[in-house]
C-alpha cells in the first residue's frame, strides 16, 4: 500500500495550490484527478484566458452563510501574492475592466505554471483517478483508489462543486462530508442566466445576441455591467452577479438607461426632435433592434409629438426600471459557481480542517463559499487552497 502524507481529491485550482504549499514543505503528497487532465475548468474560463484573479478582492464580494469565514484564507494569500506568481513565471496579463485579470495570451499559461510548480514540489499527480473508498483509521486514512490502495495521513476534499457537469463536475465532496458527518448547506447555480416564460421569452426572443450596459437589482444588490439577450432569456455580467443573489419567485429589476432620468429625456426629445419616430429617438441610447421591440410591445410608435406625456412618460419608467420574474436558470449545465456546500461553522477558518475529523479538509467551491464574477472564485480556491496547504 502506497503511504503519502497528504492525498488530494481534485486536480483543480484549489486542488493544485494546496498541493504545491504541502510539496513545498517536504510533505509527500499525492493528487488524484478524475478528469483526463488537471484544470480544466481554469483551461475554459474567461473565453480561454483565464480571468485568474481580482484587483479588487474583499470579503463583501463573497456569499457565505458565515460573512465572516472567509476573511482569514483571503488575507493570508492575497491577489497581490498569486500575481507574484504569475509574473515570476514570465506570464503576461492585463486588467480588462472591474479589477479583472486575465492572460494576455492562453488560459493554459496557467495551468502549466501550476503543474510545474507541482514538479518542483515533487508532487505525484495521477489522472483518471478517483477514490473509491475511505476508511478512517488511527493514523488517518486508508483510500481504496482506481489506482490502488493508498493511506494517507491528511485527505484534502477539493473536488469542486455541481456547476458544468460536462466537465466532469460531481457531487462527491458532499458524499464526503455528509459522511463524515458535515452538514451540507442547500446548494443551487450561481453566476447563471435567467430563462424566460413562454409570455416574456415571446416578446424578446427575436433579441437573441442584442448586448447593452445596464444596471441590474436583486434583493437589494446591484450591480452595472453587460446584459445580453439570448434564445431563453437573458445573460451577461450583470445578470449572472445577480443571479447569485435571487430565488424563485422573485423579480429582478433592470435599468437600461443607467445614469439617464428616461423620461425626463424622453421629455427633451419631444420638444426637441417632435418629427422623430420614437424608435429613431430610442436607438440614439439603446441598440436598434431592442428600440424596435419596445416600441412594439408597449404598442408606442410613430412620430414623439404624436404621444401623449403619459405614455413617454411611462415608456420613461420602463426604460429604468424594467421588472420582471425569471421562470428560472439555466442551472447547473451554464452555472460558473455552485453556491452553498460544506458549513463553515464546521471547518477551521485558518486550516480549512474539519472540527468534526481531524486531518479531512475542504476547499475551495465545495465549501460554502462563493465569488462574485470577475476572478474572485479563483482567488477563493488560490487562498482556500494555500491555507490548507501550510498544514497537511
Amino acid at each position: 500500500m502506497d503511504t503519502f502524507d497528504t492525498v488530494i481529491a481534485g486536480g483543480g485550482a484549489a486542488g493544485l495550490m494546496c498541493a504545491i504549499e504541502a510539496g513545498r514543505r517536504g510533505r509527500r503528497v499525492l493528487v488524484l484527478e478524475r478528469a483526463e487532465r488537471c484544470g480544466k475548468k481554469i483551461l475554459m474560463s474567461g473565453g480561454g484566458r483565464c480571468n485568474f484573479t481580482n484587483l479588487h478582492v474583499e470579503p463583501e464580494r463573497y456569499l457565505s452563510a458565515n460573512p465572516h469565514f472567509h476573511k482569514s484564507a483571503l488575507a493570508r494569500y492575497t491577489q497581490w501574492d498569486f500575481i507574484a506568481l504569475v509574473e515570476a513565471h514570465g506570464i503576461a496579463y492585463h486588467e480588462k475592466e472591474l479589477g479583472q485579470l486575465f492572460c494576455d495570451g492562453s488560459s493554459k499559461q496557467i495551468v502549466a505554471m501550476l503543474l510545474e510548480e507541482c514538479a518542483r514540489a515533487g508532487v505525484r499527480i495521477e489522472v483518471h483517478s478517483e477514490i473509491e473508498r475511505i476508511e478512517r483509521t488511527d493514523r488517518g486514512f486508508e483510500l481504496e483508489t482506481t489506482i490502488g490502495p493508498v493511506r494517507c495521513e491528511s485527505l484534502v476534499i477539493a473536488s469542486g462543486g455541481l456547476s458544468i457537469p460536462k466537465m466532469g463536475a460531481t457531487g462527491f465532496g458532499y458524499r464526503i462530508a455528509r459522511r463524515f458527518g458535515h452538514e451540507v448547506l442547500p446548494t443551487r447555480a450561481g453566476l447563471v442566466p435567467f430563462t424566460f416564460d413562454s409570455d416574456t421569452l415571446a416578446s424578446y426572443r427575436e433579441l437573441k445576441g442584442v448586448s447593452l450596459p445596464v444596471s441590474a437589482e436583486c434583493e437589494r444588490r446591484a450591480f452595472a455591467a453587460g446584459m445580453l439577450f439570448t434564445h431563453r432569456g437573458i445573460s451577461g455580467p450583470a445578470i449572472l452577479q445577480v443571479s447569485s443573489y435571487w430565488r424563485p419567485g422573485e423579480s429582478v429589476l433592470v435599468d437600461l438607461l443607467p445614469g439617464v432620468d428616461a423620461s425626463a429625456w424622453l421629455a427633451e426629445m419631444k420638444d426637441r426632435r417632435p418629427d422623430s419616430e420614437l424608435h429613431n429617438v430610442l436607438a440614439t441610447r439603446l441598440p436598434k433592434r431592442l428600440a424596435q421591440r419596445l416600441c412594439d410591445v408597449m404598442a408606442l410608435n410613430g412620430p414623439v409629438r404624436h404621444l401623449r406625456d403619459r405614455d413617454l412618460n411611462g415608456l420613461g419608467m420602463r426604460l429604468n426600471a424594467w421588472a420582471f420574474t425569471p421562470e428560472d436558470t439555466e442551472g447547473y449545465r451554464t452555472a460558473e459557481v455552485t453556491l452553498g456546500g460544506v458549513n463553515t461553522d464546521e471547518l477551521s477558518s485558518s486550516t480549512m480542517e474539519s472540527k468534526k475529523v481531524p486531518g479531512l479538509y475542504f476547499i475551495g467551491e465545495v465549501v460554502d463559499v462563493t465569488g462574485h464574477l470577475g476572478g474572485y472564485n479563483f482567488q477563493w480556491a488560490w487562498a482556500s487552497g494555500h491555507a490548507a496547504g501550510e498544514v497537511v
